[in-house]
């Protein structure tokens, strides 16, 4: 039987503008908008329509603002009727993801995301960190690449993004090191702007806050199995949700290995992006070809969806 996913995307997917057409078209995605300004107590939704670009950019507005607009999205696909059957998301989508099949609100989920976001940058300026994505080689190239660093320091893969491209992750001497190897051998290395070492080691410090604050979240069981992106397996238990965003924070992203699982061993035949850009329908192309994510952002795109699906 076919299965569709919905995949939902991380930091990097932000934009000034994003959600401005969506909350003047679709009146469920403007209350949503409203919803969310309340409950964090400033005008998330200027921040997002009107930027400026710098103040999106700060990791403790990029997360909440990703969130909210892939949930002002996920009502359009709801009201046209669009189902599925599992969820995944990169990164701080994976909240999304979470939200989308019942494991906690809105409301919830947007502190989470809110704090996870402040804690994250905060942990960047205590321990300063790089990332790096080295583009065209394989999962034990990368682990030989960080290996050779190591004596500059930490550094550690951090997202399994697809074939040929795997985001590296550590202390700024040691990204240095890989980096500068990668061109001694000839590999391609591109420095990424981030405010911290995501998934890695240096994200320690934010966990205690987190788990804390998770903690104290009503979390549910999943009505639709979630591919986790620490095992890259699917998993429906709220409290094991609970221990994985903790353990997310340092660990890596498995994108690839968890859309592969998802095809060879749920079923999955076809994807929706739900958010912001098209970078995970990007990846999917390289990951798998035979199960296509289309991309979603606005109503036209969700009504010329629902007569392909």
């Amino acid at each position: 039987m076919a299965k569709t996913i919905f995949v939902f995307p991380g930091q990097g997917a932000q934009y000034v503008g994003m959600g401005k057409a969506l909350s003047e078209s679709f009146a469920p995605a403007k209350e949503l908008l409203q919803k969310a300004d309340d409950v964090l107590g400033f005008s998330l939704s200027k921040v997002m329509f009107d930027g400026p670009e710098e103040d999106l950019k700060m990791t403790a507005n990029t997360q909440p603002a990703l969130f909210v607009f892939s949930m002002m999205v996920l009502e359009i696909l709801k009201a046209e009727g669009i189902p599925f059957d599992l969820v995944a998301g990169h990164s701080l989508g994976e909240y999304s993801a979470i939200c989308a099949a019942g494991g906690f609100s809105f409301e919830d989920g947007l502190k989470l995301v809110r704090l996870r976001g402040s804690l994250m940058a905060e942990a960047g300026r205590t321990n300063p960190g790089a990332m790096a994505a080295i583009i065209g080689v394989d999962d034990e190239k990368i682990q030989a690449l960080c290996d050779e660093a190591k004596d500059a320091g930490v550094v550690v893969p951090a997202n399994f993004n697809c074939p040929g491209q795997i985001v590296v992750s550590g202390e700024v001497d040691a990204v240095n090191k890989l980096v500068a190897n990668c061109a001694s051998a000839g590999i391609k290395a591109v420095p990424l702007a981030v405010s911290g070492a995501f998934h890695s080691p240096l994200m320690q410090s934010a966990q205690p806050g987190l788990a804390d604050a998770i903690a104290q979240t009503a979390f549910h069981d999943l009505q639709k199995p979630l591919i986790a992106n620490v095992t890259a397996k699917e998993v429906t238990s709220g409290n094991e949700i609970k221990d994985l965003l903790v353990r997310q924070l340092v660990n890596p992203v498995r994108w690839s290995q968890s859309m592969l699982y998802a095809q060879k061993e749920l079923g999955v035949t076809a994807g929706v992006e739900v958010g912001a850009g098209h970078v995970l329908a990007g990846l999917q192309r390289k990951i798998d070809r035979s199960v296509k994510i289309s991309a979603v952002e606005s109503v036209e795109a969700v009504q010329a969806l629902k007569g392909a699906l």
